[in-house]
């Protein structure tokens, strides 16, 4: 019973200790798209907060400037919008939001680039594999080996043929 006792009793100091830990946030800054190309919408949330916390966001480092986050219904996570300058350099950027109560400052990256990674560039032409494809661009090598080939499943069933025959080989 007692052994019962303590398991319960330390199993509820450690919920009771992860609690504020939990309420406290995630101690970071999400920054979604990550990679953005200048011109585009970029949105960020923290946790970081609390449940009714606003934050200041900073995303002068990239020109955007500072941005309000204000408390959302998801989580209790604070949310803000802003948009890349046109003119911003490709590079990496440092994305600060301050909440408005306390001294907590949490971050996150933003990645410029000149163009979106979900913009993939389709290839163009053929494949450069080495020796080339069965019907290549040369008629004479693909007459070639269509040649030996014919050649080859002749001799082949000449020799078949002799054989079941039983003249030898």
């Amino acid at each position: 019973m007692r052994r019962t006792a303590r398991l319960l009793a330390g199993t509820a100091l450690a919920v009771a200790a992860a609690a504020p830990a939990h309420a406290a946030g995630t101690g970071r800054l999400d920054v979604y798209p990550s990679t953005v190309v200048p011109g585009g919408q970029v949105s960020v949330n923290t946790a970081a907060c609390g449940e009714t916390g606003a934050a200041t966001g900073d995303a002068g480092a990239v020109g955007a400037g500072t941005f309000m986050l204000a408390p959302s219904a998801h989580e209790g996570e604070a949310i803000g919008q802003f948009r890349v300058p046109p003119s911003a350099q490709p590079g990496t950027y440092e994305i600060v939001a301050r909440c408005a109560v306390g001294d907590r400052q949490v971050t996150g990256d933003l990645v410029v680039a000149l163009s979106a990674a979900h913009e993939q560039v389709q290839p163009r032409g053929s494949v450069k594999t080495g020796v080339g494809g069965g019907l290549g661009p040369d008629p004479v090598q693909t007459a070639a080996g269509v040649a030996a080939l014919a050649v080859a499943a002749a001799g082949g069933t000449w020799l078949l043929h002799r054989r079941a025959r039983g003249d030898g080989i």
